[in-house]
């Protein structure tokens, strides 16, 4: 039960604060040739690459495991620095011919690969396949937003220093090998410890 919980409050959580802060601002159809949908679709790209993160924290938590949340925070605290590296050491120029000059790699798709590799490698594909869904809007939020603040180059980049930081750091979830539970009913009582081997 424990685990659905924790697999629903990763995806419901974000949607509800994006579509909160969505209904108290009218989003502009056609400013600038661009349609609503490619403005939803960044602002729903910029709350998961946040959301992504938090959620596996969220799990760890959840889980009680916090040797997990100690390999995310460094596995997170990697992805940060290689981006935020690179993106100074490499200076490529944002497309649509803005006068910035930090597009490679992706942050936000950085982000949000690490969150989402971090779930799949920690507890499965349970959990795994529906992050990288949420990691791969992300992805094409920052392609196809109305700004197209990056390339494909930017993005599978930013894809792969999150994965890759989370998988120098991350091994996989072993349940307790002690479990205890407690039963009642029709006043019998039972108590049963299982220890694995």
């Amino acid at each position: 039960m424990r685990n659905k919980l924790a697999y629903i409050a990763y995806i419901v959580i974000p949607l509800t604060f994006f579509n909160i802060s969505h209904a108290q601002t009218p989003i502009i159809a056609n400013d600038g040739g661009h349609e609503q949908w490619e403005f939803i679709l960044e602002g729903t790209g910029d709350v998961l690459q946040i959301a992504l993160p938090i959620g596996a924290g969220m799990i760890t938590l959840i889980k009680g495991d916090y040797e997990g949340t100690k390999q995310l925070v460094f596995s997170y605290g990697t992805t940060l620095a290689l981006t935020y590296s690179l993106k100074y050491l490499i200076a490529k120029r944002r497309p649509e011919g803005r006068h910035q000059y930090d597009a490679f790699p992706s942050g936000h798709t950085a982000s949000a690969f690490s969150g989402a590799s971090f779930i799949q490698r920690r507890y499965g594909w349970e959990y795994g396949w529906a992050a990288y869904v949420l990691a791969g809007i992300v992805a094409v939020s920052r392609v196809e937003g109305p700004d197209g603040y990056h390339d494909y180059w930017d993005v599978l980049a930013g894809a792969t220093v999150g994965l890759s930081s989370t998988y120098m750091f991350t091994s996989k979830y072993q349940d307790p090998p002690l479990d205890i539970s407690f039963a009642s009913g029709s006043g019998n009582y039972v108590l049963t410890i299982k220890y694995q081997f």
